[in-house]
């Protein structure tokens, strides 16, 4: 499927929001929402014109997903008042390789960078399955 893919690392203080141009060729950061933000990820959504909105799932080491931030990322999503297909996908170690990124690249571990980076990493995981 092309199109647009927004992806959104949900929290319990902000939401960091990234998306992938239509020819899927490179994702970007867009902007840190305050949580639980579904109204404003919704619109940018719209924005772009996105096809597919994924939501990363907080998920352990042991590939399970039974805590009360995965039951928050799934509560968020059931939350969304959309059409618009939704994906619940693995988030394993995305915050953390993201602040390994910003941290090697020189910049500031700011925690909405963070957020939108962790964003990044998320959405690149899925369509490097893909």
């Amino acid at each position: 499927m092309k199109g647009v893919v927004v992806a959104v690392d949900v929290g319990t203080v902000r939401v960091g929001v990234a998306a992938i141009d239509a020819h899927r060729i490179v994702a970007s950061p867009v902007e840190t929402v305050p949580a639980p933000g579904q109204a404003r990820v919704l619109e940018i959504c719209a924005e772009r014109e996105a096809v597919m909105l994924v939501v990363g799932l907080p998920t352990s080491l042991r590939g399970t997903s039974t805590s009360a931030s995965a039951d928050m990322a799934r509560a968020w999503v059931a939350a969304l008042e959309t059409d618009l297909p939704v994906e619940l996908v693995d988030e394993r170690l995305t915050t953390v390789t993201a602040a390994a990124n910003l941290r090697a690249s020189g910049r500031k571990a700011d925690k909405r960078l963070i957020d939108q980076a962790a964003a990044v990493a998320l959405l690149q995981g899925y369509l490097d399955r893909y």
